[in-house]
């Protein structure tokens, strides 16, 4: 199992990738390549797959972490260079979604790709875990949520004609099973990163070597936090290779209980198990 980090906002020195607000990686698996979200646009995903190497390689998967366009803004140019790829996400992925800006509301969701996208792809859309390729499986929706999300006020969804706080019920993770336990791959994480790991825990019983990825707690109360390292102190302390919407704060909380544990994940780290 080999990761390769291809968009998020930070980028490893003189590497020659682009950088932006987004999250996109490649995961290789008993010859099987899979993409994990593609970032924001197709300029930086282009440029970027080109410069790791990747860009002329099959691709045989896409799995859609959530809606939001930092996320999925590449989508219809990933479909354009790969028609009928099977792309995998929860079943409320496709519900239009909104942001506020004072008393500007935009679509920030898959309403913007138009909807000529869905005829390019074989959508597998579902609540309930999913295998997306050997070892590479999603969570399917994280429930329940006693915990806090990863939450912004200015995040809508429509209900009954009327905008309302977004549930995040699109929002999912990946499990990598590989050899000697399991690995948490998120994007961002919305539905709270303790949220995820409750519900993967109902799923798997490995080891939990890794958490990588997007993890939104960077409004995450202070109390959230030392929650937080609680419950990875109780899984062994896992690496962790946070970054996209993780925040500076968390981070630092988080490298001050688990020390080397924390390491960097800009676009070109490469992560690789067994």
């Amino acid at each position: 199992m080999r990761l390769v980090c291809v968009t998020d906002n930070c980028v490893e020195r003189s590497s020659g990738l682009w950088g932006e607000h987004g999250l996109c990686f490649w995961v290789e698996t008993d010859g099987q390549n899979v993409l994990w979200d593609t970032g924001q646009s197709a300029t930086v995903l282009e440029h970027n797959l080109a410069c790791l190497g990747l860009a002329r390689r099959p691709l045989h998967a896409l799995g859609q972490s959530h809606a939001h366009y930092d996320h999925s803004g590449a989508l219809l140019h990933v479909l354009e260079e790969h028609p009928k790829l099977t792309v995998y996400g929860n079943a409320s992925l496709c519900e239009p979604r909104y942001a506020r800006s004072g008393e500007v509301v935009r679509p920030i969701g898959l309403q913007r790709l138009g909807d000529g996208w869905r005829d390019l792809a074989d959508l597998r859309l579902s609540d309930a875990p999913q295998e997306i390729a050997v070892g590479v499986k999603t969570t399917g929706r994280i429930t329940p949520r006693p915990y806090p999300q990863g939450s912004s006020p200015h995040h809508l969804v429509e209900v009954d004609g009327e905008l309302r706080p977004d549930p995040y019920a699109d929002d999912m993770s990946l499990v990598l099973e590989v050899p000697g336990g399991i690995v948490l791959l998120c994007g961002c994480c919305h539905a709270g990163l303790r949220n995820t790991l409750e519900t993967v825990r109902r799923l798997f019983d490995a080891p939990l070597l890794a958490i990588i990825g997007g993890t939104h707690l960077a409004q995450a109360a202070d109390a959230e936090i030392e929650a937080l390292i609680g419950l990875l102190r109780r899984e062994g302390s896992p690496r962790l290779y946070l970054n996209h919407c993780t925040g500076e704060r968390p981070l630092y909380a988080l490298h001050a209980a688990f020390g080397d544990c924390v390491l960097p994940c800009p676009a070109g780290t490469e992560i690789a198990f067994g």
